[in-house]
């Protein structure tokens, strides 16, 4: 690897740790297998929803509020109804005729800021009392720009899209608040009658007083205010879905860009429907990313469903760019006050943090779990033995916000290592050594940190080590000279990150073998791009010793599918992967006994290796595929399944380190180089996992330099609805990416993976920052707020150097 410019095609010598769970295996476990997925997409072949076309087929298209607040005085619809081509025209009156739900909230929020309090206290899920949850189509109010008015229904979209610019609302506006500031107004009337004052509900993590006292002694409190810019999610495949209705069998079915098959199953039947969950299937086949924004249900899915059902004919919608921008759910927006106590070595004695976090107009169905994860990283990998985290949920006039990459732990790694850097800055500390003074030694773990985040195993020393070499820090210094040589200012940042995930979820996989000897694996887990078909068909070939192409992964189907969990928080491999693995073992167990039939053996007799069974010390043997057509033969199936659900999830640590030059007459920042030393466990396989390290290293980036969406106060209009207004990262934003992995299996699964989904994402955000004012130090800046757009950092220079000018003329004045 180019030791002076980290990136270029992975280095074997660059990986430290096991990385194999079996022998013999023609491509296992740790092995770099192509994505076995690829060739189709390649060629054209996925299949999307919108390569969907069902007989029949009709098209729907959503009128949208242009208000952010308002009352719906009258809704005229009779011209749009009456026009060719169009099949129905649907409102909030004819969702409350049928008795259609409305889309719950599905993680409880804390009862008096606790989130330990006792089962019997917890409101049940989805209770409206705690939060009004969100209606499928606007009856009487609006709440958010975007949110639905009416449903058209045409032949075509064309036709559909005609009719509904027919439609007349008589709306009256009214005030609307952009963000927490604004809700929190004492001049801001309350959203919902349940939050007053426009907070939901406050979360309190980690132990008040031993904070205080912690504080109490320390030497010196470092002291920020940031804000975490809300950004959106923007997969490449815009949401789509198709409602289709089987009328002999009641059975409504939905086609679906989703990640959580079987939760939307759920939803929709227990919800929205109220009928059992075997009168809904839901089907996804290819997902074009998403990363938690399609984890959710949104009300357009319910709607396809319901107007399939009264029209008895197949509805599509098809989301545009705007569309999604408008309506799907927001990311990351939080503001923080935060406080470090350290002692006067320089130890982290504490950690403090006051913030707000916008919910939006609804509470989202997880819309809890990214507020409350922000506070469980407040410790990252350091030693500090309390946390006191108060987090206010207050409602706004926007869309709705919920879990995208990370889910709250990028703001909470971007808090800590924001203090850290500004406490280094300040007590004239090396911000490197100021980490690794205060890293948790292999042996503290597992531990459980002060707000409750349980973390099993790592080794955070050696991957700061492995980041600084990589990243050739001695040579740091030269190259600073070089860009000073050229007007420019060079500046280096560090940022270590720990996450959580693959916890508390279950997951089945099943494996069927068919009379060809291929292999049929069916999970719950469902890839968003992910390549998890290659990664499962990996894991059991290397288990089973046979070729991984011999197996197909099947995932997204309900009817055939009896459970899953889905994909989010980075559980797929260390939980899916983990019941693939036992799967495997099962499937080898059951062989064994039918082969002990076939040969007429005991099955203690029987040996396993490379997809056959012989028995010890004979030329006698049968193979899966025999054996499968034996079962066949009997009416049965060759089949075995697993399921695992872990006691505790695993906790995946890394170090960022990431240059940049910035030019200080204008402000522009270019990122120049790129290092990441990642504990991923166990690694099946390495160019997927790159793939992800890099795509969330992006997605990082994007926050930090570029990605704002940005909501006018007063009114709540989106002002960044679309990619001439809102800046995604091009591929020249992504400077060459160094990365090495440094394995230590972990403790909590039997697979010894760690989730890799978001780890690129984690920490990236704080590293590049950190980066920028190092940089711009010697100018006299010493915060900015994400993104660091060319003209934020160009202000901050100029409002440094008044205040500098302004400093000195009042010295010299006194």
């Amino acid at each position: 690897m180019d030791r002076d410019r980290p990136g270029g095609p992975p280095d074997p010598a660059a990986d430290t740790g096991p990385d194999s769970l079996t022998e013999g295996a023609s491509a296992g476990i740790g092995a770099p297998l192509l994505r076995l997925e690829d060739t189709r997409f390649l060629r054209g072949e996925g299949r999307f929803v919108e390569d969907i076309a069902l007989p029949g087929e009709a098209r729907a298209v959503f009128l949208r509020s242009p208000h952010a607040h308002a009352r719906i005085r009258g809704l005229s619809i009779a011209e749009a109804r009456s026009m060719p081509g169009v099949l129905a025209v649907l409102t909030g009156a004819d969702i409350a005729a049928d008795g259609v739900g409305s889309v719950p909230w599905e993680v409880r929020p804390p009862v008096d800021g606790s989130t330990d309090a006792p089962p019997d206290s917890l409101p049940p899920l989805g209770d409206p009392s705690v939060a009004a949850p969100q209606q499928l189509i606007a009856a009487d109010t609006i709440r958010f720009c975007g949110e639905i008015v009416a449903m058209v229904v045409g032949e075509t979209e064309a036709i559909a899209r005609d009719a509904a610019e027919r439609i007349e609302v008589d709306y009256a506006p009214l005030p609307a608040c952009a963000d927490s500031a604004e809700a929190e107004a004492s001049t801001t009337p309350p959203l919902w009658p349940q939050a007053p004052g426009n907070r939901a509900f406050t979360i309190r993590l980690g132990d008040r007083a031993e904070t205080d006292a912690a504080f109490a002694r320390a030497a010196h409190v470092e002291r920020i205010e940031l804000a975490s810019n809300r950004i959106f999610g923007a997969p490449i495949e815009n949401r789509c879905y198709v409602g289709e209705y089987e009328a002999a069998s009641g059975r409504m079915v939905l086609h679906a860009a989703a990640g959580k098959p079987h939760s939307t199953r759920k939803t929709l039947a227990a919800d929205i429907f109220g009928v059992p969950p075997e009168k809904i299937a839901v089907k996804v086949r290819d997902v074009g990313g998403g990363f938690g924004i399609k984890n959710v249900l949104y009300p357009e899915e319910c709607l396809v469903l319901w107007a399939a059902r009264r029209l008895g004919r197949p509805v599509k919608w098809i989301g545009g760019r705007t569309e999604g921008l408008l309506s799907d759910v927001g990311c990351r927006e939080q503001e923080s006050r935060a406080e470090m106590a350290l002692d006067g070595d320089g130890r982290i004695l504490a950690v403090r943090v006051r913030s707000t976090g916008n919910l939006g107009a609804y509470l989202a169905p997880r819309g809890i779990v990214s507020l409350r994860n922000s506070g469980h990283v407040l410790a990252n990998v350091y030693g500090a033995a309390a946390v006191d985290y108060e987090m206010r949920a207050c409602h706004s006039n926007t869309v709705p916000t919920c879990n995208f990459r990370g889910a709250g732990e990028p703001e909470g790694v971007n808090i800590v290592e924001r203090l850290v850097d500004a406490a280094a800055r300040r007590l004239g500390h090396d911000p490197v050594e100021l980490r690794r003074r205060n890293l948790l030694p292999p042996d503290a773990l597992p531990r459980t940190n002060p707000a409750g985040l349980v973390q099993d195993t790592g080794d955070y020393g050696a991957l700061l080590d492995a980041a600084l070499e990589l990243a050739d820090r001695d040579g740091f210094a030269a190259r600073r000279r070089h860009s000073e040589s050229r007007g420019l200012r060079r500046g280096f940042g560090i940022a270590m990150h720990v996450y959580l995930s693959g916890f508390a979820f279950t997951e089945t996989t099943r494996l069927v073998v068919g009379d060809d000897g291929g292999i049929e694996l069916l999970t719950g887990a469902q890839s968003g791009g992910q390549g998890h078909a290659t990664t499962f068909a990996q894991v059991a070939a290397a288990r089973l010793g046979i070729d991984p192409a011999r197996i197909r992964v099947l995932q997204g189907d309900t009817d055939r599918i009896a459970t899953g969990s889905g994909t989010g928080a980075s559980r797929s491999l260390s939980i899916g992967g983990t019941s693939t693995l036992l799967a495997a073992d099962a499937l080898v167990e059951t062989g064994r006994d039918r082969a002990a039939q076939a040969l007429e053996a005991a099955a203690g007799d029987i040996t396993y290796a490379g997809g056959v069974f012989a028995i010890a010390g004979t030329d006698r043997s049968i193979d899966l595929a025999a054996l499968a057509g034996l079962a066949i033969q009997d009416g049965e199936e060759l089949d075995a399944s697993a399921s695992f659900r872990p006691e505790h999830g695993t906790s995946a640590a890394g170090c960022n380190i990431c240059e940049v030059e910035v030019d200080p007459e204008t402000g522009a920042v270019t990122l120049d180089r790129y290092a990441i030393a990642q504990d991923a466990g166990i690694v099946v396989n390495r160019a997927v996992v790159e793939g992800q390290i890099h795509g969330g290293i992006a997605t990082g980036i994007g926050q930090a330099l570029l990605e704002h969406a940005i909501y006018e106060p007063g009114s709540a209009q989106l002002l960044t609805g679309s990619f001439m207004d809102y800046a995604l990262p091009h591929a020249c934003d992504v400077p060459p990416l160094g990365l090495v992995l440094h394995r230590v299996p972990s403790a909590h699964n039997p697979l010894g993976a760690k989730g890799i989904g978001e780890a690129g994402g984690v920490g990236t955000a704080p590293a590049v920052v950190n980066a920028i004012l190092d940089a711009l130090a010697p100018l006299g800046v010493t915060h900015i707020d994400m993104p660091a757009t060319a003209h934020r950092v160009w202000e901050a220079i100029r409002l440094a150097q008044t205040g500098a000018r302004r400093s000195a003329a009042e010295a010299r004045d006194a």
